[in-house]
């Protein structure tokens, strides 16, 4: 880490300049931000992402419900993927049509993809569905939800220590921007004198 590097300037030095002691501020100050502000920021955020995620899960297992599907026709078309070489674990499921009921009662029947790998007529397989007895995705779970939080946090605190890294980096740059142009203010006023008779050299 580079803020830690400045550090070095705060050690007493004769040729310690103001612009050191600055860099120094800087780098401490960057340290303290990294150290102290990016975990909390990351906890603070994932914690929030935690709590609108759970709600998200209690809300999804509240609106929608595991029925029990029945195949009543097999695909006439071929697989979402026929090339076994770039088929996916998802693409090896079918299409089919079949027919399940509602939480009301009320009888539906379209085409979905099955959890199955050769589907038969009369065939079962779970289906998730929302109140109107609609095909929906699966819930989200907790497991899942703490997963993303966790993630969100750490993403959080890393994002944040980038952002301090690249604001110090950005003063730093600029304070030595400034100090090399006053150093060649002061060598354009010397340095012409330098070398030539009678200058007292």
């Amino acid at each position: 880490m580079r803020a830690i590097t400045g550090l070095w300037r705060w050690r007493r030095n004769p040729l310690c300049r103001r612009t050191d002691l600055a860099e120094a501020w800087v780098a401490l100050v960057a340290l303290v931000l990294m150290v102290v502000a990016a975990p909390a920021a990351g906890a603070v955020a994932g914690t929030l992402a935690r709590d609108a995620l759970y709600r998200s899960v209690r809300h999804q297992h509240e609106q929608r419900h595991e029925v029990t599907a029945t195949v009543v026709q097999k695909p006439a078309q071929p697989p979402l993927d026929p090339d076994p070489e770039t088929a996916t674990a998802r693409d090896a499921h079918s299409r089919v049509l079949a027919t399940w009921r509602a939480p009301d009662g009320t009888a539906h029947r379209d085409r979905v993809i099955a959890g199955l790998r050769s589907p038969r007529v009369g065939d079962t397989f779970p289906l998730w569905i929302d109140g109107t007895g609609h095909v929906v995705g699966r819930p989200l779970d907790r497991t899942t939800a703490a997963t993303h939080a966790v993630l969100a946090g750490v993403g959080t605190a890393t994002a944040l220590v980038g952002l301090v890294e690249g604001a110090r980096r950005l003063i730093v740059w600029r304070m030595v921007r400034r100090r090399y142009a006053r150093l060649d203010r002061a060598w354009d006023i010397a340095g012409p004198d330098w070398g030539r008779t009678g200058t007292g050299s």
